[in-house]
């Protein structure tokens, strides 16, 4: 008798086990209510909001809608976390964001992985286009994002051509609003441009969040804050009719002045002396000449430096938040509130004798002066002959190097646009399509930010357009003088700064570093 129990034992373990293997994806008896879709269906339409059950619909600050215990069984989404966790995982980080993606899920045979892509390509998807009235097509993106200490993704709105309806199926722990990764709403301008975040919706296990990708359906991952959790989503995009969109808005141009007038005794008052010299002046210029970039650190005197550096840790400046968050976040200073010191630093900055200066470290025309003295023998300028060399730096080669060279000589005098900014925790810039592609000497002087690592972000990354190949990257670094020359081709980003960072700022006495921030035109 005995082994004949332990017989029918194993017998039901395997059939248990069978079962588990092929247990279904269900999702809620919710959606399957018909006078329930017929709610959604007229709430969506007339944009207002519903909630029935664990379907909640909320029209601002654009339609979205969450949809809690999604599917029905609980050991199902066990089982679908355990397949998704076991994939292999690519990191991603760029401008825009920093996480983990899986491959494309699309063909993948594991029994969970499957059942949920066919709900969601089929039931699910046709539900969708019930309540949007809207044709979606059978061609669905999907794959696994894990976001884990210090990971984001920052503001967007998903657009691209084909895509209709957003979606995240969250497979997380138990999540405080203290671990961040919410996923963030933010409201619109007149120019359907971010404004700021109204909204936050907390990753919650099991639940299915899905929004129509608009104009102004702009949104962001918050940074994950958590240390242990780890913020696994299932998510993709339904492709149909895209909506009509505004014609893209151009922020007004920033107005370039010349340089102002100011007597050379200001270098020798602030520059290191070494910079000075017109020997060490042109073996800087040989070496910017053949890689476009340079780095000169202990620019300013120790004792300016000191000064600059104390006022701008002083409440004396008025710092304003600079957006769009679709294109950048960070404190500029108002330069009505310039302390003395900071403002004779800015002046430095802008002043004839430094686009002098500028020229002979650089070989670029940035005075009158200097045009006929860069003549090469050969009759073009060290700029033009830079601009025809093959050269993989920030300030490579272009094909148009003669027309543009043309186009830089009939823009008038030298002029310059620049910023004192202040970055923290949560800052950054991003890429974006709307900024003018020109010829430019970047200018960036770093202060108070002795000990900054590069894991902290903040750097600023210089890439080909159209390409994910990163030319150049520049470390802040105290009183180092960054000078960057960027072709029609070279775009640039500053790393969104981490919560990494905010330990080692709090070590430093501070909750911030600085740069003085310039572009010259020749």
């Amino acid at each position: 008798m005995p082994p004949k129990k332990r017989q029918n034992d194993s017998e039901t373990g395997k059939k248990n086990k069978k079962e588990k293997r092929g247990e279904l994806a269900v999702i809620n008896s919710d959606m399957r209510d018909h006078a329930v879709q017929k709610c959604m269906t007229d709430a969506w339409q007339r944009k207002e909001s519903y909630s029935n059950g664990n379907i909640h619909l909320d029209c601002e600050p654009f339609p979205h809608c969450q949809i809690t215990h999604f599917l029905q069984s609980e050991s199902f989404v066990e089982s679908l976390r355990t397949e998704l966790l076991q994939l292999n995982f690519n990191s991603k980080s760029n401008d825009l964001y920093k996480f983990q993606q899986s491959d494309d899920l699309r063909e993948r045979k594991e029994h969970h992985v499957s059942q949920i892509r066919s709900v969601i390509f089929g039931e699910f998807r046709e539900w969708l286009s019930e309540v949007l009235q809207v044709d979606l097509e059978a061609t669905v993106d999907v794959s696994c994002a894990k976001y884990e200490h210090t990971d984001v993704l920052l503001c967007h709105d998903d657009e691209l051509e084909g895509r209709r309806v957003a979606f995240i199926l969250y497979l997380v722990p138990p999540w405080d609003v203290n671990d961040g990764g919410t996923l963030d709403l933010f409201r619109t301008d007149e120019h359907c441009q971010p404004v700021n975040v109204v909204k936050s919706l907390l990753p919650c296990w099991n639940s299915l969040v899905f929004f129509e990708v608009s104009p102004v359906s702009f949104h962001q991952v918050a940074e994950v804050l958590s240390e242990e959790k780890c913020r696994l989503s299932l998510s993709g995009w339904f492709h149909g009719p895209s909506l009509p969109r505004p014609s893209r808005y151009i922020e007004p141009p920033v107005p370039r002045p010349t340089h102002i007038p100011r007597d050379e005794s200001l270098l020798f008052e602030w520059v290191n002396e070494m910079y000075l010299d017109p020997r060490y002046q042109a073996r800087v210029q040989q070496e910017f000449e053949e890689n476009s970039e340079i780095c000169l650190p202990s620019f300013l005197q120790e004792e300016k430096l000191r000064q600059v550096r104390s006022a701008l840790q002083s409440s004396e400046i008025q710092w304003e938040r600079r957006g769009r968050p679709n294109k950048r976040c960070y404190g500029c200073a108002d330069m009505q509130s310039f302390p003395t010191c900071v403002q004779e630093c800015w002046e430095l900055l802008s002043s004839e004798p430094f686009f002098i200066l500028l020229s002979n470290l650089t070989g670029l025309s940035l005075h009158y002066l200097c045009i006929n003295e860069d003549e090469s023998e050969d009759g073009k300028s060290e700029t033009e002959n830079r601009d025809g060399e093959e050269n993989t730096q920030a300030g490579g080669s272009s094909a148009d190097a003669g027309a543009s060279s043309a186009e830089k000589k009939d823009k008038g005098p030298p002029t310059c646009v620049g910023e004192l900014r202040r970055w923290a925790h949560g800052d950054y810039t991003l890429l974006h399509d709307c900024v003018k592609r020109e010829y430019a000497l970047d200018l960036q002087l770093h202060m108070g930010c002795a000990g900054w690592k590069s894991e902290f972000g903040g750097y600023t990354s210089y890439i080909a357009h159209d390409e994910d190949e990163e030319l150049l990257t520049v470390y802040p670094e105290d009183n180092s003088l960054a000078l960057v020359y960027r072709d029609k081709d070279t775009l640039k980003f500053i790393k969104h700064i981490n919560n990494n960072s905010s330990s080692h700022l709090s070590s430093q006495n501070t909750t911030a570093f600085y740069d003085f921030s310039f572009n010259y035109y020749e």
